[in-house]
Order: structure tokens, then C-alpha cells, then sequence
């Protein structure tokens, strides 16, 4: 009789994690304080321990049906319980828990539109939504998914933060949504929640507050801070994630909304297939359990003292970056950063042998095993620019690192200081003169992206560009080839169309990840 509880294995299980122990070694490292974006490391190894052992216990349930798999409505339902707690809601704020904050995001553009369309029922008009060009890129996405206008409002290149009367412009029956940031990802700034609210709530215009990175650091943030949650009366929803300051793994975010009727907008439901019937409160049907068990675990393990202190420690060392940016001469920080986040661009005041350009600091300080996020400088609609800079994400971690951290920053600066900003028509010219065709061949690439400049053509750009290699052993997955100076590729993202910018970085990204190998050789 077959032994169906055995199968012969095609390699040994050690082996296969001993290739991806190789693989991850390659990988930027997730813990220690070394990687100032993307990564929420409290620096409470226990911590990882529970969330691992939590998201293993529901490993196997699907998170499709919380009447089957019970766990999950309690898991969920106290989740939500708790960020409706710290975030000043009332029994009248309902939510659910999500993959990530780019969802949240899209389920909050989602009821919003379904809403609008409900009480406009007929209108062939395209709802907007009305935004600060610094909201996050998941609303171009959500309005890109979703069929909306984003209608994006200058902000003050000195502080990020947007003038009320802007936004108070381009409001109209057509408005279907403001978004405002606690805080921004650009620039750490808090948006005006309250004062936008006094102006959205008596037209009857939703308001969401996107505080996905921050929001369960700004809820123990140590400062007193301008109100900005549900606290304020015209907040409609709020968007925030646990798998960043709530310390759990990738994916899970929660989204909270200001009534059960408006919030009812989010679900999908049909009954018109033969199948089961369908019921989704977000965008996925089946889904792994594993990261709510691990956020509703912390959430357990720490509760609000927990939390206040790991915060606490983020803002400690928060306080000490900015301290060490403004006393590090040709560097700034932009305007008055909110919660665990910060961008630094040049200080153009002192004299131009003295200044320092954040992208080749970020260069230099990656070279030395500190990685920073370089953002790119934009020239808003109103002709302002705003500048290039480059970001810093602290975590409760970087409490510990922070002599070595500032040593870094410091040695960083004082490198490239004096040395000017990478000149991107200049990168434009080398590209032109490195592809067939020249300057004429780059402007037909220009022209064509938008109407779908073809794969091989832009990997020829790309190969031109130094980021994409020729497929050798050397190279790495999918023919990717990372530079050792990121300063050098924002400037050709400044520098050439929009357009063909985003058609090869979906190129490139796509590049990475096609198979070189078959994974059963």
C-alpha cells in the first residue's frame, strides 16, 4: 500500500535553504539599523520570534472566509479595535485589515468613488480626486486602477505642506475625494488635516488621511502634534500600516472608515456565478492569514505602553538625525519634519564649495553600508520646483547605531562636499551618444513610450544606460545591473520625459525578475 503521507523530495530541504540563506545574504540587511528605508525594525529580536510563530500557526487558513476560519474575525476585529482606539475613533469608525497601504489607499479611493456615483446616479462626469502633489504614488495608482482624475495641488517647496485656499479651489461637485498625508513620504510634513476638514465636511466631501508610513508612530509620538486623526469630526478614513511602526512583516495595513454605510462601499459582491457566493471587503479573494496573526501577536505582546516606548526610541533618534543633518554644513533638512522620517536637500545658502549634494552623500554613505533613499527633485504645476533629496526612515533600531550612524553621515558629507549635483542633461547626452542613432534615436524613444515603446528597444536604453547587463554569469538576476552611483540615474530621471522614465523603469523591473535558468535543472 502507497504511504501517502510520504513523497520523495526532488532535493533535500536543507539544501533548498541553504540557497536561499545565499540568496538573502545578497539582500540589503533587513535588521541592525543599516537600511534607512523600507524596513520597520524594532530591534526587539522577541518580537520577530512571536510574529514568525504567529504567522506559522496561520499559515494554512485562508483568510477568504472568517465564517470558516473563525481566527480570522477575532484576529481582525481586535486589530481593527485597536487602531480605531489609538486613532480616536468612535463606534461609529469600522474597518478592515488589508495586504498593504497601497490597497488601503485603493479601497479608500474605491468607496469613495462608489459613494459619489451612488448620489449622483446617471452623471456621466469622471470624479476627481483632489490631492498634494506629495501624496503618495498609490493614489496615482488607485486613480489610474479606478478610473478617477487626480487633481494634484502644488505645495510650499519650503515646508511641503499645501495652502488650504489651493485646495479649497479645486473643490466642486465633481470632487469625490481629498486626500491629505500624516505625514507625507516625501518630507515628513503634516498636511493641515483639521483645517481641510472645516473646509470638505460642509460641502459634503470625503476625507482621507493617509498615514501608512507614520500613523502608528504619530499615535505615540512623545511632541503634541496639531490634530490629525479621527479626533477631527470630518475625517471620513484613515489608511495606516502594521507592517511598518506596528513592527509586524510585509503585508498588512489597516483601513478605517467613518460609517458603516460609507464603508460598505469597499466590498465587492456578486451571486451571479454558479460557485459559492463571493464577499470580499478587499481587493483579494484567498489570502494568507499569516501577517494579521503576526500583527494582532505584537499588538498583544506590546499594547499601547509597548508601543510608546519602542516609538519613544524612534524619536529620540529621530531628534538626534535631524540634529546631525543641520549641523553638517551644505546639507538642510526640508522643512519641519513630522514623526520618524526626514528628507535633507542642499543648503544653497552657504557658498557652492561648501555645499553638499544629498544624492552623492546618500552614494557615499551607501559605500560605507548605510543605505539611503534617494528621491528625485519635481517641477510642480505651478513652475516651483521642489528639490532633490534624499530620504531617511528611522526605526526604533537606529537608537542603538546611532554613533556609528552619524559618524557615517558625517565622514559622507564631508567627501563630496563641494562637489556639484550630478548634471542630468549631461547623463541625457551620454545615453544619446552611447545608442544607435544618437539624439534623434533617444527623441523617437521619447515620442514612442507613450503610445508603447516596444521591450526591446527600451532594454536597448537601458543596456546604453549601464542598468540593464548582457546576461553574463556576472550580472545580476534577469540581466540587472545596480550602479555604484544611484546620484548619476536620478538625474536621468529628472532629466528625460516622464513618459519614457517610467516605460524603462517598467523595463528594468520587469527584466529582473524574467527566469535565466529553469528552477527544475
Amino acid at each position: 500500500m502507497t504511504d501517502l503521507r510520504r513523497i520523495d523530495l526532488r532535493r533535500e530541504a536543507s539544501d533548498i535553504l541553504a540557497e536561499l540563506e545565499a540568496l538573502r545574504a545578497a539582500d540589503a540587511p533587513t535588521h541592525g539599523g543599516r537600511v534607512l528605508s523600507y524596513v520597520y525594525d524594532s530591534g526587539v529580536a522577541e518580537l520577530d520570534e512571536l510574529a514568525g510563530a504567529a504567522a506559522r500557526l496561520a499559515q494554512p487558513v485562508n483568510g477568504l472566509d472568517p465564517t470558516t476560519f473563525t481566527s480570522v474575525a477575532v484576529m481582525e476585529a481586535a486589530v481593527v479595535g485597536f487602531a480605531r482606539s489609538v486613532f480616536g475613533g468612535d463606534d461609529d469608525v469600522v474597518g478592515s485589515v488589508t495586504s498593504g497601504g497601497t490597497e488601503s489607499c485603493l479601497l479608500a479611493v474605491k468607496s469613495a468613488r462608489d459613494a459619489w456615483r451612488s448620489a449622483r446616479r446617471g452623471t456621466p462626469r469622471v470624479p476627481r480626486i483632489v490631492a498634494p502633489v506629495t501624496v503618495h504614488a498609490a493614489f496615482h495608482k488607485a486613480a489610474h486602477y479606478l478610473g478617477l482624475e487626480l487633481d494634484l495641488v502644488a505645495v510650499d517647496p519650503a515646508t511641503g505642506v499645501p495652502a488650504v485656499a489651493d485646495i479649497e479651489q479645486r473643490l466642486g461637485d465633481d470632487v469625490a475625494l481629498v486626500v491629505v498625508s500624516a505625514p507625507s513620504y516625501p518630507f515628513a510634513s503634516l498636511d493641515p488635516v483639521a483645517d481641510v476638514a472645516a473646509i470638505t465636511a460642509p460641502r459634503g466631501i470625503a476625507l482621507h488621511v493617509d498615514a501608512c508610513i507614520g500613523g502608528f508612530a504619530l499615535a505615540f509620538w512623545p511632541d503634541r502634534l496639531p490634530a490629525w486623526d479621527f479626533s477631527v469630526p470630518g475625517v471620513t478614513s484613515l489608511s495606516a500600516d502594521l507592517h511598518k511602526y506596528g513592527y509586524a512583516p510585509k503585508g498588512v495595513s489597516v483601513l478605517l472608515t467613518r460609517g458603516r454605510d460609507r464603508q460598505r462601499h469597499q466590498y465587492f459582491a456578486t451571486t451571479a456565478w454558479p460557485g459559492y457566493p463571493v464577499v470580499n471587503p478587499t481587493m483579494t479573494g484567498s489570502k494568507p492569514a499569516g501577517p494579521l496573526a503576526a500583527a494582532w501577536a505584537i499588538i498583544e505582546a506590546l499594547g499601547e505602553p509597548g508601543f510608546a516606548e519602542l516609538i519613544g526610541r524612534a524619536a529620540r533618534a529621530t531628534a538626534a538625525l535631524r540634529s546631525c543633518v543641520e549641523d553638517l554644513e551644505g546639507l538642510r533638512v526640508v522643512g519641519t519634519p513630522v514623526g520618524p522620517l526626514l528628507a535633507v536637500a542642499t543648503d544653497d545658502s552657504v557658498p557652492v564649495d561648501r555645499r553638499v549634494d544629498p544624492h552623492h552623500w546618500a552614494d557615499a554613505a551607501r559605500a560605507s553600508g548605510w543605505h539611503l533613499q534617494l528621491q528625485p527633485g519635481l517641477v510642480q504645476a505651478d513652475g516651483t520646483r521642489l528639490p532633490h533629496t534624499t530620504h531617511l526612515t528611522v526605526t526604533p533600531v537606529t537608537e542603538a547605531v546611532l554613533p556609528e550612524l552619524t559618524q557615517a553621515l558625517d565622514d559622507a558629507a564631508e567627501a563630496v562636499r563641494g562637489v556639484p549635483a550630478a548634471d542630468g542633461a549631461l547623463v541625457v547626452a551620454g545615453l544619446a551618444s552611447a545608442v544607435p542613432g544618437g539624439a534623434e534615436a533617444l527623441e523617437a524613444a521619447a515620442a514612442a513610450a507613450g503610445d508603447g515603446l516596444d521591450a526591446e528597444s527600451a532594454a536597448a536604453l537601458l543596456r546604453a544606460a549601464g542598468l540593464l547587463g548582457d546576461g553574463s554569469s556576472g550580472d545580476a538576476p534577469g540581466g540587472g545591473a545596480l550602479p555604484e552611483r544611484m546620484a548619476p540615474v536620478l538625474a536621468l530621471v529628472e532629466a528625460l520625459p516622464g513618459p519614457l522614465t517610467e516605460r524603462l523603469l517598467v523595463e528594468l523591473l520587469a527584466r529582473v525578475v524574467e527566469p535565466t535558468r529553469s528552477p527544475i535543472e
